[in-house]
């Protein structure tokens, strides 16, 4: 070897903190870094891809430690994956800063209180029967007018997170009217709607209208008796094996009743068992099955632009925001659109930095509320300035988190899911009104 192959050649790792070899295919371009919120945000070269790539090398060759500065930079990554579509070189970024959030988790000693949100996380929120006793207090507060008040007295961030529910109480109920034009067959592939954890509690009724659709689409809609939560808010926080726990617990179910296609209302979910391949590549028992789960996972508005569902004339201005996981690792963003587009009298309007995080980021506005606070203004900062009546997504966090945000603008621009939002323009033919999510303003 010359010099001059000595001088390029790569150090090799002394920590095992990510796929070293993966590191290499990033060749420094920065046409990621406009696509990265928290660079967007902060213009710091080191809350970029890029720069996250080069402080994870760093650490991966012994030339950087586990110092504060530096798990703050990887810490307030969104795992959005943003970068992932813009970059040309097919880096695998989600990958990589997983596998050094492992390794941090492993490490790097966090604070008390610190531990103790991400323990409270793991152990409230994939867990509907844990978490439901505890809104029952909000709830009674609610319904006595004096949450807006509780929320601005609650000290340091407890007000914040109590903002990001959405109203418990619902008044006038409707019943569903059927809808005259949906059509089943017993020939179609048998698809079953992954109902989520959180989702569970907060959108059942947008799960519900998924089915709907679904059945009126022509496809045999089959429940999954339980559903466990998918692993997500567990495998981002680093508490991998719980995280393949649930994976397991999905996979036996989704198996038990033959399902052809798995369809979640929640994109983050949706991309978590499309990558159940990779979370259980070393399981010798669970691998095979992982795979072909995987390769199950559709998007609601496809299936629903294959059968060519049509809807009557609904006239209203409408926005479309890109949830993350379902633009960046499922690489869904047409379909939504073109959905959209075939309900007549409905006017889309494109806004501005549409498929930049809102900054939900499944517990990201838990844990980092900050840089939440300021992604999402400037999420509805661009769809305000749009005039829509509607802003239609497709994933609960962010309905939650651009919600919040709308009631403490008092806009009266609404943040509803597509499934709910196609119910709403199925049932405008009979009259009825389709009820909405509880988190619709």
């Amino acid at each position: 070897m010359n010099a001059t192959q000595m001088a390029t050649a790569p150090k090799q790792p002394v920590r095992d903190i990510v796929d070293y070899e993966l590191l290499f295919d990033c060749v420094h371009c920065g046409l990621c870094l406009e696509a990265c919120p928290t660079y967007v945000a902060t213009r710091k070269e080191m809350d970029s891809p890029r720069g996250r790539i080069y402080l994870m090398k760093s650490l991966a060759e012994g030339r950087l430690e586990l110092e504060p500065d530096v798990v703050r930079h990887l810490d307030l990554c969104l795992e959005c994956r943003g970068c992932e579509t813009a970059c040309p070189s097919g880096v695998r970024y989600g990958r990589l800063i997983e596998k050094a959030r492992f390794y941090i988790a492993a490490h790097y000693p966090r604070s008390k209180a610190e531990h103790l949100l991400r323990w409270v996380i793991s152990s409230l929120f994939p867990h509907p029967t844990r978490l439901r006793p505890l809104l029952w207090p909000i709830k009674a507060v609610e319904t006595l007018g004096l949450r807006s008040v509780v929320e601005q007295i609650l000290p340091g961030k407890l007000g914040g997170w109590l903002s990001l529910l959405p109203p418990l109480v619902q008044t006038n109920h409707t019943e569903h009217q059927p809808w005259p034009t949906a059509r089943q067959t017993i020939d179609g592939p048998t698809v079953t709607v992954h109902q989520g954890c959180v989702a569970q509690l907060f959108f059942s009724r947008t799960n519900q209208n998924a089915a709907r659709l679904l059945k009126a689409a022509g496809y045999r809609v089959v429940p999954m008796a339980r559903t466990p939560c998918c692993g997500a808010l567990d495998w981002h926080l680093a508490y991998v094996e719980k995280a393949k726990r649930f994976a397991r617990a999905n996979i036996r179910e989704i198996q038990r009743i033959q399902a052809d296609v798995i369809v979640s209302t929640g994109s983050g979910c949706s991309a978590a068992i499309a990558e159940y391949g990779e979370l259980l590549h070393d399981d010798p028992h669970f691998r095979d099955q992982a795979q072909a789960i995987s390769g199950k996972v559709r998007d609601l508005s496809s299936l629903l632009l294959e059968a060519r569902l049509s809807f009557p004339k609904f006239p209203c201005t409408v926005t479309y925001h890109d949830s993350c996981h379902l633009t960046h690792v499922l690489g869904v963003r047409e379909a939504p659109r073109k959905l959209l587009r075939s309900i007549p009298g409905l006017r889309l309007v494109e806004m501005k930095d549409s498929d930049l995080c809102c900054g939900s980021a499944g517990s990201y506005n838990l844990l980092e509320p900050e840089m939440a606070r300021e992604l999402v203004r400037r999420k509805v900062d661009n769809i305000l300035a749009t005039g829509a009546d509607y802003v239609v997504q497709s994933n609960p966090g962010c309905e939650l988190h651009i919600a919040a945000e709308l009631r403490r603008r008092r806009a009266k621009t609404q943040v509803i899911h597509l499934a709910d939002f196609l119910a709403l323009a199925m049932d405008a033919q009979t009259g009825a009104r389709s009820e909405l999510s509880v988190s619709a303003q």
